[in-house]
């Protein structure tokens, strides 16, 4: 274990590019005092750092958000360092420096022709961790041929499923930072440090964390889940609570750097046989993970990135019924959980997305927590975050990239509140038709596919009429009538773009459907691309029985298709060049997608952690 912190504890990554402006994000164990130099052919640029770029955190924590403000060159080579009191990064860094080159490079293109996409990277699901096997492929090409960007869609950090060497390490490293002292609203655990040496600190924060009384379905009526945990994910035994540990989490997931101050008993004291094996099984598996962190950090310091969150990054089922929100609202300790995820998604992931959209006075408050902490201040921030209403974004690329926020503008039930909440309200969509007007072709990215399983989603539908929309994630597009009708409006309008491609993750396999109007010489041409996970699978004897009775009962021209809110719509499930003839690959992997000059897909497969290359092929 290294007994100092090095200067660079996550980064660099780069965020928001266009031919005005370079974001490239980073955290440090100082305060940054240097320059960002960027080198553009015969043009040099040089930009200080400056304290209004950086927030500190802690003794030893700050995060920066590097905004270069330049016209810099399209589709053209850039060298980048940054110089600091301590060296430069390719200095510092050198491990992360591409074969041949001696500073790091990026390429701004104007055309989203080909994407990297993906979601859902759980630390200690026991695969390969596809981002790496993506890193490898990137630096053996030439840095013309590399993506336009990569896009995260969702599940970044795994906050309420976290196994326990994660949560000691997290909690190791909180300590060195020295991060702000956080007051938590509970009797017995009055601050965080209280939370990090209480009994129930490890694997067992289902004691600590709320639960709520539901009256409101027919299985509560008869005593059956009356009082249910607020926090319902099924492995929710280390979720994280405080702020420090949703940031460092981050940090964690993100860079091989902090794991080096990490030590890792071979067995805890105090803990059952239950709780030993899940020690023992989860600690190699996290630390095969840590072993590839060097080629994700490479990869990210080289390639532009967009995320955007989904419920994981904050809590599973995170805003699923306003029930559940009712429930968030009405206990301090759950609100101050959400809060912190905001937080810390902001800081780590929004920030980066859309730099224009946070003023001076808004970052002012995050430095507020650690000059000088107050609880209100805290509580103040957290609700306005709650209340923030511009998380999602565009890149003006061609085609143009619209990216939604799923989880915070619901079309709230008006009639029952355990039942689903629309993925996105009425003025949400309005805005989003407002993106697409005079767009020839256009890509959308949504956390949760908006044509997904049709069987899968029957299933969540019965579970939503038994009043138990939480046991089966019954979250998708068709679960509402008012967004899922509105958006259908939207995507076949005639005066919206000819050519849409939807990107989604979210359920744990891959997909392609193409999709056209039944009935119509004009149709626009729909793609349905899914990529999930980077780092995670569904159970795979469930999905293969989902897969089947899904083929067989939701063929295209199935009469059960009469009976959904698509039905006027013809859904063409595209085969793919795998080992198997299922239509659901069920395997870690990251998203290729390749665009013809229409922004029509040409190529639409996956690169899987295993390094197999699978195409799916249109019919």
């Amino acid at each position: 274990m290294k007994q100092s912190l090095p200067l660079i504890l996550a980064g660099p990554i780069i965020r928001k590019v266009s031919a005005s402006q370079i974001s490239i994000w980073l955290t440090t164990s100082e305060r940054l005092e240097g320059y960002t130099t960027f080198n553009c052919g015969q043009d040099k640029y040089d930009f200080e750092i400056n304290d209004n770029q950086g927030i500190q955190l802690g003794k030893h924590a700050w995060v920066y958000l590097l905004q270069c403000e330049q016209t810099f060159p399209l589709n053209s080579v850039i060298y980048y360092d940054i110089s600091t009191q301590h060296g430069t990064l390719s200095r510092l860094l050198p491990e992360l420096l591409y074969p041949g080159n001696d500073q790091f490079s990026l390429i701004i293109k104007d055309q989203a022709d080909y994407i990297l996409h993906g979601s859902c990277r759980n630390p200690h699901y026991p695969s390969k961790d596809s981002l790496v096997v993506a890193n490898q492929k990137l630096k053996k090409s030439e840095i013309i041929d590399r993506p336009s960007m990569l896009m995260m869609s969702g599940d970044q950090i795994y906050a309420d499923d976290v196994a326990g060497p994660m949560l000691v390490a997290i909690q190791q490293i909180i300590k060195q930072l020295g991060l702000f002292e956080e007051h938590l609203p509970d009797d017995k655990l009055s601050h965080c440090s209280a939370l990090y040496n209480d009994a129930y600190n490890l694997y067992h924060r289902d004691k600590i964390l709320p639960h709520y009384t539901d009256t409101t379905n027919f299985l509560s009526r008869v005593n059956l889940y009356r009082s249910r945990p607020i926090f319902s994910a099924s492995e929710h035994q280390n979720h994280l609570i405080t702020f420090a540990e949703f940031f460092v989490m981050y940090l964690l997931v993100w860079s091989p750097t902090l794991w080096e101050c990490v030590t890792l008993p071979e067995t805890v004291p105090d803990l059952n046989s239950k709780w030993q094996q899940r020690w023992q099984k989860e600690k190699p598996i996290i630390e095969q993970f840590v072993e590839g962190l060097v080629e994700v950090q490479q990869l990210f310091a080289h390639l532009p990135t967009y995320m955007i969150f989904d419920d994981h990054d904050i809590t599973d089922d995170w805003n699923l019924t306003i029930g559940w929100e009712n429930a968030v609202n009405g206990h301090p300790l759950a609100s101050q959980v959400i809060g912190n995820g905001l937080m810390s998604y902001f800081l780590c992931q929004g920030w980066g997305n859309n730099p224009e959209q946070f003023d001076d006075e808004f970052i002012g408050h995050f430095r507020e927590l650690y000059s000088d902490y107050q609880h209100q201040q805290h509580c103040d921030l957290m609700w306005q975050l709650q209340r923030f209403e511009q998380w999602h974004y565009s890149i003006a690329t061609t085609p143009k990239v619209v990216v939604l926020d799923t989880r915070t503008r619901r079309w709230r039930s008006e009639s029952n509140t355990n039942k689903p909440s629309g993925l996105m309200d009425w003025e949400a969509l309005l805005d989003l038709q407002h993106e697409l007007i005079e767009q020839e072709a256009i890509i959308i990215v949504s956390a949760a596919p908006v044509f997904g399983v049709k069987f899968i989603e029957a299933l969540q539908k019965a579970m939503t009429v038994l009043g138990q929309p939480l046991v089966i994630d019954a979250e998708n597009w068709m679960a509402h009538a008012g967004s899922a009708n509105t958006l259908l409006n939207i995507l076949t309008h005639p005066k919206t773009p000819q050519n849409f491609v939807i990107l989604s993750g979210d359920v744990h396999y891959s997909f392609a459907y193409d999709i056209k109007l039944r009935h119509s010489k004009s149709s626009p041409d729909i793609y349905q691309i899914t990529c999930s996970g980077f780092k995670n699978e569904f159970p795979n004897a469930l999905l293969r029985v989902c897969d089947f009775l899904d083929r067989i009962l939701y063929s295209p021209h199935s009469p059960l298709n009469w009976l959904t809110k698509r039905k006027n719509l013809l859904i063409s499930k595209r085969d793919h060049n795998g080992v198997n003839h299922n239509k659901l690959v069920n395997k870690s992997a990251i998203g290729e997608l390749r665009l013809d000059s229409d922004g029509k897909p040409e190529q639409v497969s996956i690169l899987t952690a295993e390094g197999e290359n699978i195409h799916f092929i249109p019919r």
